[in-house]
Formats: structure tokens, C-alpha cells, sequence
């Protein structure tokens, strides 16, 4: 026997044993669950071999040829760019990487300045010109000395194009060279010189010859590449303010509606004079490869710069004097291979998935316990809210915990760059941290289903919407330069995407780390600005800590039944020996009292002197207890309970009787702590079940109406967790256990080894009579606990219930008469949340049942004379019950002898026939519906 309640430890002792129990049962499904992220890595490292095979032909390594050393016909191998095709060049060392002329960004024809109803400059041309495609590009020209700007800007262009065919390239650096074409990840190979478009020399005026070819050595290749002249214009502005509007009116990325006006650049002189040169300019960027940090030198910035200062050092010394720009080269490069890491690639995205799918998981398991009850079935049972919290958010961490490690080891041990390259560090931290947000949700979610389908759905669908979201739509944001940073740890605020970019970072770091041949994310690089690993970890960390207060208030509230401001009431003191002592005044609304229900009334005024005394060792009182459901869609407030007052001693079974919608179960659940009373009071051990509801679970056993089961744990595994919290422990708690399962027939053939999915209704019921009372609780609640069972088995169950009552309080509800009439010491009989009357069944049958029930069946023809026959025996007689020539009558006891009857029914025998007759006692269902159909009749005159 447990003598006291169980403490913390023990519950969540309790509860981890039964989890890990029930994590056994599940191995298969967590096999299953571990295993995905390995089949998804092993997915990535197929991809990746046959991309790999694929990169890696001879077409894309450095070229190689056989090089004649003697006259023998031997030859050497040699490789290298001079031996490459264009293709193969990427992949070679270069040591000394080739000199390209500098060139400035040219606009496409359809995109050059031209004039429009919001721009209307008349210098600008007429967009005719774009119909030909002959429309000059546009420099812009403002500054304080308007003399001085317009002469600088007419040195930039001057003189015609002059090239040297023994030096093609370094000729072609005299000249305003430019393209439309776009930049590059890198400069070994311009792509203005390995492009269909022709390389733009821009004049002031172009001749009539204004397209032709030269031929550019590259390695082995000679390449031809057309270069033609293309009109520029340097059109003065009045200030940098106009230029700016021009600039912000023509930009790509503006109204859709309006006409795109691109220039080349914009110079602002400023206050330069003959002894000053201050100039800023303005740059076209559109052009601009923006999928990574990308030097000045590959935007094509410094050939516009060179522009202005060497048309100012004309405009000072004279067009002889020259500060040549004479070419853009690359840093030199060793061998490398081409490398596409799909891992880091796809990484963002497909581990989104993985990681998120963990999250549906934890909240099916948690709506599960919520919609089968068997969260409520363990705290009616003693298991307070800290055990569980902690237990089962451990639990759950420690799951996670295990997965992630399993996929990252799985991710390292096959070679994925993603995990292999960046800090195992920061990667731990991340995913613990996100793992400890995730679990919080899914608490807090958890508090908004009931139905494990229903979940189930809503959290695979946030599984897919996250990474899809995330790398269709966040992404974008992520890359996009202009977007806000602000605006990015927003949306990182949803905790799917700032999972996302964390991963995103941990892709980047790892694709640019395999590609240059160097570490991943390291420490170091969360002081980098272009980093959001940093602001991710905060905002998980903080969502973190505030998710989870939030789902434990919230769970407090929804599913503990607590108010909205709970923490703001102060906690009263319990009492441990003696009740409150609450207002016996009536409350205001009208109660009508029957003259035939004084039982009731006794039982009240029993009450209100119980209350009274201090030292009533009473199990359960309750006063003037009353539930009222609130009205809904225009329909009346429903009265469920109406001002019920009763006491139970200990040693006592007492049985509820009514129709269904009497107000039973509504009872039972005010008491239990399933809702809450509208008004009265009620006490359970000197505990009152408004406050100290908590303190009743430890004392208390519950059989509730439908059995509420795990279906993977055995008979004898539930009770020794419901032992367990019941603070049962080593050779007691087996011993209970055997005990308990034998009073119900469920110790021997296995049957306690049994999972219970695999037993019948009525072992189910059985199993669940025996768990209300393991742990020897002092009050015990069954809600119809024979419902389903077989004659042999509910007279097995009635003995077991009626050893049980020899020291406890049972209150018992039943549809069953003879049950009520074998297990019950007092019985109530409820009709409209009233309680009629109460008392032992002799009492009831003797009370409302005062009367024999006459039975005579004759032809139709000899009605009267039976009807004449009951009015000699009982002038008060009256008939109950005619058809087809049997009727029944109800003869008060007090007016006739049973020799009587006899008599008067062997001379009737002798004037007509007398088919059958019988004479019996009245029957407590014949009391239950004598009480309900007066009850009803009262309810509805009243």
C-alpha cells in the first residue's frame, strides 16, 4: 500500500520507464524515422558521383598534347591552356593569366537613354533610334564649373580607333572600349571576347564603316572578334540632382510601366579646376553577375574612372599627354577541377525537410495523448504537471537529439561537404538549439488540435510549405542586395526560416569552401556582416525561451482547465484535517421542493452539519454543487447539475442511477477535475476540488466510461506505471501488480504480457477497473465499469468491487439494476440534474415501490371479469398495462393478503379460463422508472 503521495522523482520515474517502454515498442518506427536522412544522403551522394563522373571527362579537364622531342617519333605529353580548347581552359593552371583590355558596361540597344513623356530632356534622342538600333549611349556631365566639365568630357572620347595588329589587345586599351555583355564569376576569360556580341569603341561620331573582325590569341585558339563603333553623348546636366531623377526614372527595377533609360555613367566634377580634379561618378551595375561578392575591377567600374582623369590630364598638359590604361588581368591560379557539391547545393532545401519532419512526429504523439485522454487519465492518477513537463520534454529532446546526431554522422560518414567542411561546433549548437525550438512548438501547438489526423496534416503540410517557401521565396530575399536586412530577420521571426538560413549559411560557406579548396564556417565568420548564422542562432535562441513559457501557459489554460490568469490568484492554504466552512445560505434562484423527496432534503441538511464539523472523516461532501452549460446558437443555458448535496464515508459504494443526459458523467467530471462548477462546492478528503485538485489526484482512481489504453503497452506494464505514481515501489509494486491482475482474470495464459490492442472490450474494461484501484486510493470513481462484459466475468468484477469498497469511497454509475442492487450500499436515481432520492435499495423499493404487481392473461372476452376480480382484492388497484387480454395491476401492499390472491384466483379458474397469472414484489427498475417518469412529469407542470 502507498502511504503517501508520490514525489516528484517517483512520477517521473513513472512516466520515463513508461516512455521508454513505449519507445520499445516503437523500434521498428524509429529505425524507420533514423533511417530517412541516410536514404536522403546517400540520395545526395548518388547525385553527386554522377555529376562528379560526368565533370570529370577529358572535355572538361586542361588539355594535353603529344609534343615531338626527337626525330625517332617519340613525343612527350605536355598539358596546359596553350593546349586547351575554350572549354577546357577553366580547369588549367595559369601562372600567368592573359591581359584584357579594360572595357565599360554598354547598355543593350533596347535599353539606351532616350527621350520619354517623364523624361524629356531634348538632348536626349528620339526613341526612333531603337527601332534602327542606332542609339547612341548616354554619359551624363554636371559639376560647378560647367566649362571645365564639358571640355574634360570631350576628351574622353577623342580620337579614332587605331589598332596595332602586332599587338591587337594593347592597342585596343587606347581606345573607349565596351560590351554588353555580362561579367563573370572571374576574368581569366572576359566574356565580352568570347561572345556572339561585338565589343563596343565608342566616338563621338562613327564613320560609315562602322563594324569589323580582329583576331584575339587565346592559348591555342584564335578567335575572331567583331568589334564595331557606337555613338556616345555627353550631355551636361545642371546638377547632381537632375541626374539622380534621370537615373532613378529610367532604373530596370522601377514602375514596369515605364520605359527603360540606362546610361554608361554619370560624372560630378564637382569644384575641379585647373589646380583640382574632384570628381564622383556614377556606374551601371545592371550588368553585374550579383550571386557573390564580385570586385569593382569585374564590374567594369575602373575603365570609366580612367576615362575622367586622363581626360583631365589632357585637358591640363594637352592631348599628348596620356595615362594609359592598358589592361585587367586575374590573379594567377593553380590546377583546379570543375566541382558542383549537390549537397550545398540542395542542402537549404532537402534538410529543411529532414529536420522538420521531426516536428509533425512530437505533435501526433502529444494530440494523441490529448485526443485518446490519456494525458488527464495520468494527472486523475496522480501525475503532476512538473513531472510531465520535464519528462516529456526531455523525452522528446533526447529523440531529437539522437536523429540529429544520426544524420549528421550519416552526412559526415559518406563525405557530404555540407557537414564535413563547416565546424562541427557551431553545427551542434545550431541544431541543438533549433531542436529545443522545435520541440517548444510542438507543445504549443499541440494545444490547438484534438484530433491526431487533423495534426497530422497541418504539421506535414508545414513540413513541405517551409522548405518549399523557403527555397522558392526566402531564398530569394537572401540573395537579393537591396532587400532589407531588417526585412530578412523578420521573416527569419517564423522558426521555419531561420532554419533555413542557417542552413543556407552552412550551404554557402561549404560549396565556396569546396570550390576554393578551403575551410567552411568557421567561429571567426559569425563577425562577418554578410553572415546571418549569428542573428539566426539569437532568434532561435530567444523564440526558444519565449515559446516554451507560452506553451506551458497555454497548456495550463487549455488543457489543465485553469483561468486565463491563474498566476495572479494566490494559493490558499489547504486544509489537511478539517473542511472549509462555506456559506449555507440558499442561493437566489428558486428551488421547487417535492413533499415525497424528503430523503433528498435529509441528505442536504446532512450535509450542511457535516460542513459544520470539523472532525467528519467524510471521503466526499458536496454542497449545492451546480454546472450550467452557457446557451449557443440561440438555444437555452442547459442545466447539467442542479444544487446537488451529498456525503460519502469511507467504506461506501454508491451508485448513481438516471437516463442518459441526466447529469451523471457531468457530476463525475466537476469531481475528477475534467470542468470546472459553475457554482457550490464539493470536497474530497477535506480537499476542495476548486483549488486543491492536484492533492485529490493522488488519492483518487478513476474507471472511466471508455477504456483509455495505450495499445503497444501490456496489461501488467499499465499498472505498473499507474503503480508507480501511486508511490509503489520494488517488491510492493510487484506485488500489487500480480494481485490486481488476478482479481480481474488477467495474470494467467499470458494474457498480462499481452499488449492492449490485442485485448477484447471486456479485458479492456477489466484492465481498467483494475487500474482505478491499484495504489489503494481512497476515493474511486467507475463510470458503467461492466459495460461489455460476459455473465461469468461481471460477477468476477462485482466480487473485486465490493473487496475494494471494504476501505475506500466508490461512487458508481450503471444502467444495470441488478449491479446497482448487488454492489451499492446507497443509491441515487438523477432525472434532469436533479437527484430525487437517495438511500439503500431495500429503502427505495420499499418507499416507492409499496405494492405488488398483479399479471393475469385470459381471453379479451373475460377483461371486466378479471378487472372485477383485482377491484374485490384492492378497491385502490390500478392497472398498468393491457393487451390482447393480459393486464397488469399495481396493488398497494397494505390493502391485501397474498393468501388472498391466491384464493381469488383458483375460484376464478372455475367460472373462465385463465391462460396465466402471477403475482411479484416490486423491482428497483420499477422504482427507476416509477421516480424518472414523476420526476419528468414534476419538471414539465413546474
Amino acid at each position: 500500500m502507498a502511504d503517501s503521495p508520490s514525489s516528484f522523482s517517483t512520477q517521473a520515474n513513472a512516466l520515463l520507464r513508461k516512455n521508454l517502454t513505449f519507445q520499445k515498442r516503437n523500434i521498428k518506427t524509429n529505425i524507420r524515422l533514423v533511417l530517412s536522412p541516410f536514404f536522403l544522403c546517400l540520395l545526395l551522394v548518388l547525385i553527386q558521383t554522377l555529376v562528379d563522373k560526368e565533370l570529370d571527362k577529358p572535355s572538361n579537364r586542361c588539355g594535353c598534347a603529344c609534343v615531338g622531342t626527337d626525330g625517332n617519333g617519340q613525343c612527350e605529353r605536355r598539358c596546359g591552356i596553350e593546349y586547351s580548347t575554350l572549354d577546357q581552359g577553366f580547369s588549367c593552371p595559369i601562372p600567368h593569366p592573359p591581359e584584357w583590355p579594360p572595357l565599360l558596361q554598354i547598355p543593350k540597344q533596347q535599353f539606351r537613354a532616350v527621350r520619354t513623356d517623364y523624361i524629356s530632356y531634348g538632348d536626349l534622342p528620339n526613341d526612333l533610334c531603337k527601332r534602327t538600333g542606332s542609339c547612341p549611349v548616354t554619359m551624363l556631365i554636371t559639376g560647378n564649373n560647367q566649362t571645365l566639365g564639358q571640355s574634360v568630357a570631350g576628351n574622353m572620347l577623342a580620337g579614332p580607333l587605331n589598332i596595332n595588329s602586332s599587338d591587337i589587345l594593347y592597342s585596343l586599351a587606347d581606345d573607349a572600349l565596351g560590351s554588353e555583355t555580362m561579367t563573370e564569376y572571374s576574368n581569366f576569360l572576359d566574356a565580352a571576347f568570347f561572345s556572339s556580341i561585338p565589343v563596343d569603341f565608342l566616338q563621338p561620331q562613327c564613320a560609315s564603316i562602322s563594324l569589323f573582325s580582329v583576331p584575339l590569341q587565346v592559348g591555342s585558339a584564335t578567335v575572331q572578334q567583331d568589334v564595331r563603333c557606337v555613338q556616345g553623348l555627353h550631355l551636361w546636366r545642371n546638377s547632381t540632382s537632375e541626374i539622380n531623377d534621370e537615373l532613378y526614372k529610367g532604373y530596370r527595377k522601377g514602375n514596369p510601366q515605364r520605359q527603360i533609360n540606362e546610361i554608361v555613367a554619370a560624372y560630378d566634377f564637382v569644384n575641379s579646376n585647373e589646380n583640382l580634379f574632384n570628381v564622383t561618378i556614377w556606374y551601371n551595375s545592371t550588368y553585374k553577375n550579383d550571386t557573390g561578392n564580385q570586385p569593382l575591377a569585374l564590374a567594369r567600374v575602373p575603365r570609366s574612372v580612367n576615362l575622367a582623369s586622363n581626360a583631365y590630364l589632357q585637358f591640363i598638359l594637352g592631348p599628348a599627354a596620356k595615362l594609359l590604361f592598358e589592361f585587367v588581368k586575374e590573379m594567377p591560379k593553380p590546377e583546379t577541377k570543375l566541382r558542383l557539391d549537390f549537397s550545398s547545393l540542395l542542402g537549404p532545401l532537402f534538410f529543411t525537410w529532414v529536420i522538420v519532419q521531426l516536428f509533425p512526429v512530437i505533435l501526433t504523439s502529444l494530440v494523441y495523448e490529448k485526443q485518446h485522454k490519456l494525458r488527464i487519465m495520468m494527472k486523475m492518477h496522480g501525475l503532476g504537471d512538473g513531472p510531465y513537463w520535464m519528462i516529456s520534454y526531455a523525452y522528446f529532446l533526447a529523440i531529437s537529439l539522437i536523429y540529429m546526431i544520426c544524420f549528421v554522422v550519416f552526412g559526415s560518414g559518406i563525405g557530404l561537404k555540407f557537414f564535413t567542411l563547416n565546424d562541427y561546433s557551431i553545427q551542434f549548437v545550431f541544431y541543438f538549439l533549433y531542436i529545443n525550438l522545435q520541440v517548444s512548438l510542438a507543445f504549443l501547438v499541440a494545444d490547438l488540435f484534438s484530433n491526431v489526423k487533423t495534426a497530422t496534416v497541418v504539421g506535414y503540410m508545414m513540413v513541405f510549405g517551409t522548405g518549399l517557401l523557403g527555397g522558392f521565396l526566402f531564398q530569394f530575399f537572401l540573395e537579393d542586395s537591396s532587400f532589407p536586412k531588417a526585412g530578412i530577420i523578420a521573416m527569419e521571426l517564423f522558426p521555419g526560416f531561420a532554419l533555413y538560413r542557417g542552413l543556407y549559411e552552412f550551404a554557402q560557406y561549404s560549396f565556396n569552401g569546396n570550390y576554393m579548396g578551403t575551410d567552411g564556417m568557421q567561429w571567426k565568420d559569425l563577425s562577418n556582416s554578410d553572415n546571418g548564422m549569428r542573428e539566426a542562432l539569437i532568434i532561435i535562441a530567444v523564440e526558444w525561451v519565449i515559446v516554451l513559457g507560452v506553451a506551458y501557459y497555454a497548456d495550463q489554460v487549455v488543457s489543465s482547465g485553469r483561468g486565463p490568469l491563474f498566476f495572479l490568484r494566490r494559493h490558499q492554504k489547504n486544509l489537511s484535517s478539517s473542511f472549509r466552512k462555506p456559506s449555507l445560505q440558499r442561493q437566489g434562484s428558486k428551488v421547487f421542493i417535492q413533499m415525497d423527496k424528503l430523503d433528498v432534503e435529509q441528505e442536504r441538511e446532512r450535509v450542511e452539519q457535516l460542513l459544520l464539523d470539523s472532525s467528519t472523516n467524510h471521503a466526499i461532501i458536496c454542497h449545492n454543487l451546480k454546472k450550467i452549460y452557457p446557451g449557443r446558437d440561440g438555444n437555452p443555458e442547459k442545466f447539467a447539475v442542479r444544487d446537488l448535496s451529498l456525503a460519502l464515508p469511507h467504506g461506501e459504494c454508491f451508485g448513481m442511477l438516471g437516463p442518459n443526459g441526466a447529469g451523471k458523467t457531468s457530476f463525475i467530471n466537476m469531481m475528477i477535475g475534467l470542468i470546472t462548477p459553475t457554482s457550490g462546492s464539493a470536497y474530497v478528503q477535506g480537499l476542495d476540488i476548486r483549488t486543491d485538485m492536484n492533492r485529490i489526484y493522488t488519492s483518487m482512481g478513476v474507471c472511466p466510461q471508455h477504456d483509455l489504453l495505450w495499445g503497444t503497452l501490456t496489461g501488467r506494464e499499465h499498472l505498473l506505471f499507474y503503480g508507480r505514481l501511486k508511490n509503489l515501489k520494488g517488491a510492493s509494486l510487484l506485488q500489487a501488480v500480480e494481485e490486481s491482475l488476478k482479481s480481474v482474470n488477467l495474470f494467467h495464459g499470458g494474457v498480462a504480457d499481452k499488449q492492449a490492442r490485442k485485448y477484447s472490450g471486456g479485458m479492456k474494461r477489466r484492465l481498467s477497473v483494475a487500474i482505478s484501484l491499484i495504489g489503494d486510493p481512497k476515493v474511486v470513481y467507475m463510470d458503467e465499469p461492466s459495460t461489455g462484459l460476459d455473465p461469468a466475468s461481471r460477477n468476477m468484477l462485482w466480487n473485486v468491487v465490493k473487496r475494494a469498497k471494504q476501505n475506500r469511497a466508490i461512487i458508481l454509475t450503471t444502467h444495470s439494476m441488478e449491479e446497482a442492487e448487488h454492489l451499492c450500499d446507497r443509491l441515487g436515481i438523477f432525472v434532469d440534474g436533479s437527484l430525487q432520492c437517495v438511500g439503500n435499495p431495500k429503502e427505495l423499493k420499499a418507499r416507492y415501490g409499496g405494492s405488488y404487481v398483479f399479471t393475469m392473461t385470459t381471453s379479451p372476452d373475460h377483461e371486466q371479469e378479471v378487472e372485477n376480480l383485482v377491484q374485490y382484492l384492492s378497491p385502490n388497484a390500478s392497472k398498468i398495462y393491457q393487451i390482447s387480454g393480459t393486464q397488469k395491476f399495481e396493488l398497494p401492499k397494505q390493502e391485501m393478503r397474498i393468501a388472498d390472491v391466491f384464493e381469488a384466483v383458483e375460484k376464478a379458474k372455475s367460472r373462465f379460463t385463465v391462460q396465466a397469472w402471477g403475482l411479484a414484489d416490486t423491482t428497483l427498475e420499477d422504482v427507476f422508472i416509477k421516480v424518472a417518469r414523476g420526476a419528468q412529469a414534476f419538471t414539465t407542470l413546474s
